[in-house]
């Protein structure tokens, strides 16, 4: 079949047409024509903002920030119905920077370089979201982050605001301080990776459900180690306090003092599901300190503690009184213990499994348990050591249907109630 020359003449006049209607999209705007350079030097602060206020008056739209490095000695305002938009479809992946210069990582994409108000934690975000508004494909990253020296303060890289903000295919490659994901409903944060030093994500306030997925912190920008170290003993990736319906899936840490902290804000504690969440090479895997009466389920999580004064995965302190089941988990490192459970509420395990506890070989058993309600069932103890203690003050236990490696090792201290059996041990 052959192609006329006016076939392919019409053809041609039709890509203009689309071509040309590309570049006049209605609610389209390019920060390059509001005077932003991308040049790594000029401030693009009130670019930006003047683009974003545009799109905003006319009732949304999506900013775009072509290919370049965008320097901010200022913060982002982003309007209601309003996304803000690099180029990257998905997370970039930046393994570390060559030299202390103008960063390897921003040589390939939109890159925001952010600098304002270092040393001073207390100050605005970088980008506050609002109602309805996103933050799209590009790369935060704070220059004068030092890879080898204690960080710098800095205010939270992005703070979620009103209703349904989004932070979309986001690497947070440096930042002090992460997301500030309260005070809003129906948050999502998805596909966003990075090094978050201090803190990673906060979530409080929220009395409608929040959705976090695919968020994984790594210290792909630094291991040197005086940072690192102090990101271990410092770090805490992940922190919950009041949020009610909370879902979590498919969610990662590495090198943190704590990789999940359910704290008593004073608005409350969380209840939610955590499905697929992992905690490598952290001091405290997960930390309870309060948690909703009506539950924190965790389930299919992967949890590993060898550093730190006193490597635990769990931790539930004296002062929870809600209820947290981990269901078909993974516990392995060489930790002191598996768990330490205190507070008068509800742990459980079911469908879990325990390795590597007792590193020291000190005499520790897998589950030390101080006060309160434990349901261990159907778990299996995958070492020849001591498995559960229970202290005077354990209110009620039913310890039930285990598989033990060695003998079984259950000391029972409980005045309380206490059902233990159908143990199978070796």
């Amino acid at each position: 079949m052959q192609i006329s020359v006016w076939m392919i003449a019409l053809l041609m006049v039709a890509l203009f047409a689309v071509s040309a209607e590309s570049q006049n999209l209605p609610n389209l705007y390019n920060v390059r024509e509001f005077g932003a350079k991308g040049d790594g030097v000029t401030d693009d602060t009130a670019a930006f903002q003047a683009a974003l206020d545009k799109a905003g008056k006319e009732g949304g739209g999506v900013v775009h920030a072509p290919r370049g490095n965008y320097l901010f000695k200022g913060h982002l305002n982003v309007p209601n119905a309003v996304t803000l938009q690099g180029i990257w479809q998905s997370v970039p992946a930046h393994n570390g920077i060559r030299d202390q210069g103008l960063p390897k990582p921003t040589d390939d994409g939109t890159t925001f370089l952010v600098t304002e108000n270092a040393d001073k934690e207390d100050g605005p975000p970088f980008i506050t979201l609002n109602t309805n508004s996103t933050l799209k494909g590009v790369v935060l990253y704070y220059p004068e982050q030092n890879v080898n020296d204690t960080p710098k303060a800095y205010p939270w890289a992005i703070a979620m605001r009103g209703k349904n903000p989004a932070v979309l295919d986001v690497e947070m490659l440096n930042p002090y301080n992460g997301i500030d994901a309260t005070q809003n409903e129906r948050h999502l944060i998805r596909n966003v990776h990075g090094q978050p030093i201090r803190r990673g994500v906060w979530i409080d306030s929220i009395y409608d459900i929040g959705r976090v997925e695919n968020v994984h912190f790594n210290p792909w920008w630094s291991m040197h180690p005086k940072l690192f170290q102090w990101q271990m003993a410092n770090g805490e990736a992940f922190i919950f306090g009041r949020t009610d319906w909370q879902y979590v899936l498919n969610t990662f840490c590495f090198g943190y003092k704590v990789g999940y902290r359910f704290i008593q804000s004073t608005a409350g504690g969380t209840n939610g599901n955590f499905l697929g969440i992992g905690a490598d090479d952290c001091w405290t895997a997960v930390l309870v300190e309060q948690s909703a009466p009506f539950g924190i389920l965790i389930t299919n999580g992967e949890f590993v503690s060898f550093h730190g004064p006193d490597p635990t995965m769990v931790e539930v302190t004296k002062t929870h009184t809600g209820s947290v089941r981990f269901v078909n988990c993974a516990f392995w490192g060489p930790s002191n213990q598996i768990a330490r459970i205190a507070g008068s509420g509800t742990v459980g395990f079911s469908d879990c499994t325990f390795t590597q506890w007792d590193s020291k070989r000190e005499g520790r058993y897998a589950i030390q348990v101080e006060s309160g309600t434990v349901l261990i069932r159907g778990c299996e103890f995958r070492e020849n050591k001591a498995q559960i203690e229970l202290g005077e003050a354990v209110r009620r236990a039913v310890i039930t249907g285990n598989v033990i490696t060695g003998a079984i090792r259950i000391s029972n201290k409980s005045k309380g109630s206490v059902q233990i059996g159908n143990n199978a041990g070796e």
